[in-house]
């Protein structure tokens, strides 16, 4: 069975939790697109880990992790990243597989990135870590993928630069090369967990264009990105949290305003910790947009929600959701396609009533507080899709399932 967890906003959802608390069922798990641009924070016994490159369930002992051909890999990265898990007990080899068809992150790609997006006259915001430059690079068939490190003609393509850092990886890096798609057939039996990075807001083709991430952070993603074919794809999970965040530059149309509402986002950023875990920068926050929920949901065939952050909203007496847009006058129920129009977007907002109680040691649907229950089953009713799983909680306990996404329904 392949079951997928992508993001539903923006990124930072907590996709990294959630793929950690369903590894322990899965067998394999692949992580499908991105780079080191994503940062995916796990708790496990009271230990904080943060991943940027290998996917969620590395902390599990028993599991094999693998880094799709969706992915873009800088090496240095990657192995400072294993560097630290194994430093903290993690035995992560034999373990950690890289696909061959992966693309490869040079130094001068993360140069040309900064360069490019100061240049702009409206700058992206990008992490500045060369992901974007790697894509257009394979889209312009002028990138380097993991299996060209091993063929001496294509490495005399290269710059001296790019040889020489690449000369003390290429040795490590082919003990890790396998052909994912030949692997994937192999174990097609086995149960999969495939791991997207971002949000399906910011896919380069449904995000929000062109403030998006370059890769495929869509469920469609897995299916390329995970050496598979779309049938294969069983169940499909969104990630979102009771609120909204973006990081970088773009429309967003339900964030606080920096004036009544500067209170609310500072609450919310720090009690979230909302913070960048790639570039520690200031989340942009906001209320949940269920329009643009509704829009991922449906684009993504998601079968199954998985809402996050929930307990953030502990101590509100009050809370409130994004039911439609307005814009020049009128009322807006469907997400646009236009950054001019989404930019001049203000949210038509309903209220909650808060449940003023902390969530944290709830482990049911049926111990969670009658208000929060009317705010998730609000949701469900609005986005047509049921919420199946809820965090209340940094940890792998702090996690209610109400439906098991590895059980055939």
């Amino acid at each position: 069975m392949n079951v997928v967890v992508i993001g539903a906003q923006w990124g930072d959802e907590g996709k990294g939790k959630i793929v950690d608390y369903l590894a322990d069922t899965a067998q394999i798990i692949v992580r499908f697109s991105g780079g080191a641009n994503a940062g995916h924070t796990i708790v496990a016994e009271g230990e904080q880990y943060a991943l940027h490159l290998v996917p969620s369930g590395i902390l599990y002992p028993d599991k094999v992790v693998i880094l799709g051909l969706g992915m873009v890999i800088d090496p240095e990265a990657l192995f400072a990243e294993l560097a630290m898990l194994q430093e903290r007990g993690v035995n992560w080899e034999g373990r950690v597989l890289i696909s061959d068809r992966a693309h490869i992150v040079l130094p001068r790609y993360r140069k040309i990135d900064k360069e490019r997006d100061s240049a702009r006259k409206n700058p992206i915001g990008t992490t500045g870590r060369g992901i974007g430059i790697t894509y257009s690079m394979k889209s312009d068939r002028e990138g380097i993928r993991l299996c060209d490190l091993f063929d001496e003609s294509r490495l005399t393509e290269l710059t001296d630069e790019d040889r020489d850092f690449l000369a003390p990886f290429v040795e490590r890096l082919r003990v890790m090369s396998v052909d994912q798609t030949h692997y994937m057939y192999q174990h097609q039996t086995s149960q999969v967990l495939l791991e997207g990075a971002q949000g399906a807001l910011l896919d380069l083709d449904l995000g929000t264009y062109p403030y998006v991430s370059s890769g495929m952070s869509c469920a469609a993603g897995a299916a390329i990105g995970g050496g598979i074919g779309p049938r294969k794809l069983d169940r499909i999970l969104g990630v979102f949290k009771a609120y909204s965040t973006r990081v970088g530059n773009g429309p967003f149309p339900t964030e606080f305003n920096d004036t009544d509402e500067d209170e609310l986002c500072k609450f919310v950023r720090d009690t979230g910790r909302e913070y960048g875990v790639t570039t520690g920068r200031p989340r942009r926050c906001g209320y949940l947009d269920l329009v643009a929920l509704k829009y991922t949901s449906f684009v993504n065939s998601i079968d199954s929600l998985v809402m996050t952050h929930l307990d953030v909203y502990d101590t509100l007496e009050e809370i409130k959701a994004c039911v439609a847009y307005q814009y020049e006058g009128k009322i807006l129920e469907n997400f646009p396609s236009s950054i001019e129009v989404l930019e001049n977007c203000t949210p038509v907002l309903r209220s909650f009533k808060g449940w003023k109680r902390p969530l944290g040691g709830c482990r049911t649907y049926a111990s969670l507080p009658e208000e929060a229950k009317d705010y998730i089953r609000f949701i469900e009713q609005f986005v047509e899709t049921d919420v199946g799983m809820i965090s209340v909680g940094y940890d792998r306990s702090d996690t209610i399932v109400r439906k098991n996404p590895w059980t055939k329904y």
